[in-house]
């Protein structure tokens, strides 16, 4: 029972290691969704066509803020349910319970911090001269991918196999503004697909606010015509059987300096381990692991920020 909050708080350098968060940003993190949890399992108490008198059933082991906990360790180190029931002095069956009921909230939680940039407020006032052709204001949009298990029917694990990971994956598309704030998520979609058609699919260009851009790699030359307003930019292609050109080679340097915050930002999502070790749970509630560490993620840069 070492990991509950009460042991574990008295030991920042652990805390961090196990949750990714410092004991101050986790407090702050508990006493906002506390009662949200304990409103929904007070929702669930009390719903209609319920068989058992509310205090009726077996009691949770943990009480919401040890639950949340052991949500947060889940998703930084992705124990298997037997360790992470050792580790909380519980049962497996709690730790299942306990995932299903805080990960759905922690989701909503993360999605509630993602905001589009908004061109009233937060207008850049210089931008190289070299990006001149670029929106001005821009979100930066890459994909990652994830392991997973094999599919056993061979035509589905066919659509799941990535050529460019020689592994079976699932893609999942984020978008952050330049402050390194994730505000769009787009998950679970099969190894193989094309980082533009997954832009295409998730329809973020069109859900943009006026004078927002987006930003890519070479992986997204053509996205200015998913953008009402054509507002999209990539590197510049080297010229077939020609030598890049040297203004060339200063533009994708400034550009890469513009676009590096998001490969910054997918090593940080990353560095959850339900994120980056290969996907046990057969792709189920994949999204909602991503929105939920994204939003942890946005706290912490809300937090250092503030300080």
């Amino acid at each position: 029972m070492i990991t509950r909050y009460r042991h574990l708080s008295g030991h920042p350098g652990p805390f961090r290691a196990l949750t990714g968060l410092d004991v101050a940003a986790f407090d702050a993190l508990a006493d906002e969704l506390v009662p949200v949890i304990e409103r929904a399992v007070l929702g669930r108490r009390r719903r209609p066509g319920r068989t058992r008198r509310p205090g009726g059933g077996r009691p949770f082991e943990l009480d919401a803020r040890d639950r949340l906990l052991l949500v947060v360790v889940w998703l930084r180190r992705y124990p298997t349910y037997e360790v992470l029931g050792f580790l909380f002095g519980v049962a497996k069956p709690i730790v299942c319970r306990a995932i299903a009921e805080i990960l759905p909230i922690l989701e909503a939680s993360g999605r509630d911090t993602m905001r589009m940039p908004d061109p009233g407020r937060h207008r850049r006032h210089r931008l190289d001269a070299l990006l001149a052709a670029t929106p001005e204001l821009a979100v930066i949009v890459d994909t990652f991918e994830q392991p997973v298990q094999r599919p056993t029917a061979r035509a589905e694990a066919d659509r799941w196999y990535s050529g460019k990971k020689k592994r079976h994956t699932i893609k999942t598309q984020v978008a952050i503004a330049e402050d390194g704030r994730f505000v769009d998520i787009c998950g679970d979609a099969v190894g193989p697909m094309a980082d533009l058609t997954l832009l295409e699919a998730s329809g973020l260009a069109g859900r943009l606010p006026e004078g927002v851009g987006v930003l890519g790699d070479l992986a997204y030359v053509g996205a200015a015509r998913l953008h009402p307003g054509g507002l999209a930019a990539t590197p510049r292609r080297k010229p077939r059987g020609r030598e890049r050109p040297a203004e060339d080679i200063a533009y994708n340097r400034a550009f890469a300096r513009r676009r590096v915050a998001v490969e910054h930002r997918i090593g940080r999502l990353r560095t959850y381990q339900a994120l980056s070790q290969a996907d046990r749970h057969h792709r189920r509630h994949h999204r909602r692991r991503v929105a939920a560490v994204a939003g942890l993620l946005n706290r912490q840069l809300e937090a250092a920020k503030a300080a």
